[in-house]
């Protein structure tokens, strides 16, 4: 099974949320809309901001783990390589 990586940030205060799913846009869909209480609802993590994909759940869930353990400023570096304006990538994606 696919699963997907992925960033949310918040506009108001910068707060960064990485989290692992097999269905990305059902996800973003939910965290964007409130639809998931706790970290995200709490902070205002509603944009997503970076992504990767991957064959199999189980390398996404390896890569989440590792991403959380990294300093802030490594996470920044990587959103930036990808998509240097934070740019929303959900409405670019058509989804």
């Amino acid at each position: 099974m696919p699963g997907y990586v992925y960033i949310m940030a918040s506009q108001k205060n910068g707060t960064l949320y990485i989290g692992v799913t097999t269905d990305l846009s059902r996800r973003v869909f939910e965290h964007r809309n409130g639809l998931l209480p706790g970290f995200t609802a709490e902070h205002g993590c509603k944009r997503l901001v970076w992504y990767e994909e991957y064959f199999d759940v189980r390398e996404a869930i390896r890569r989440e783990r590792t991403l959380k353990t990294w300093r802030r400023a490594w996470k920044v570096s990587l959103i930036a390589s990808l998509n240097p304006d934070w740019s929303e990538l959900y409405r670019g994606m058509g989804w």
